[in-house]
């Protein structure tokens, strides 16, 4: 059975932990990740009890091969990072944490959020790992509660899961969750 390396283990980490700090550092808010717990998993974890959406992230090795995760955020966090990206007043941002159905300005600035994921993500992964793997946005989706996000991937494949405490600005605490395949399976 093949288990969780340091390497990867700490790469979780170091994503999380950087799209956190660039994505306070874009909305001028507070977005604090921490005690993340991993595991190596053969299926793709849901956002349990609520609207998420997922971040959709490509790992794309120096030989060509493309893996998938993504970083998944209950729907009102997703706002509230769309909102102050958008440079939303916090009483705006706030009203607006209720909503389902997202305008086209909400939409873009969801975009601009996943475009910022990826960019955090593939800072980390290039400090992390000794082999190059690049990591690019491919958009993002809402997804139901309790449904495992759609992504290009062969069930039962090792995938790296992890979930985190999560706050962003005054909002109440949330469980931030990645799924990252298993790339940089060496430790250095």
């Amino acid at each position: 059975m093949t288990t969780l390396t340091d390497t990867q283990s700490r790469l979780v980490e170091e994503v999380l932990a950087r799209v956190a700090s660039d994505l306070s550092m874009i909305t001028d808010r507070e977005f604090v990740v921490q005690d993340v717990t991993s595991e190596l998993a053969s299926a793709r974890i849901a956002g349990e009890g609520s609207v998420h959406v997922s971040f959709k992230l490509g790992f794309e090795a120096k030989d060509g091969e493309k893996l998938h995760g993504c970083i998944l955020v209950p729907l009102p966090e997703a706002i509230s990072l769309a909102g102050f990206l958008m440079m939303m007043p916090d009483d705006g941002v706030t009203k607006r944490r209720g909503d389902t159905d997202l305008d086209e300005a909400m939409k873009d600035a969801m975009l601009e959020v996943a475009n910022f994921v990826a960019g955090a993500a593939d800072a980390a992964v290039r400090e992390a790992l000794s082999v190059p793997v690049k990591v690019r946005s491919e958009g993002c989706q809402g997804v139901r509660a309790d449904v495992r996000p759609a992504l290009v991937y062969d069930e039962g494949a090792p995938l790296v899961v992890a979930r985190a405490k999560a706050r962003i600005h005054k909002y109440d605490e949330f469980t931030l969750l990645a799924i990252v395949p298993p790339v940089g399976d060496g430790d250095s």
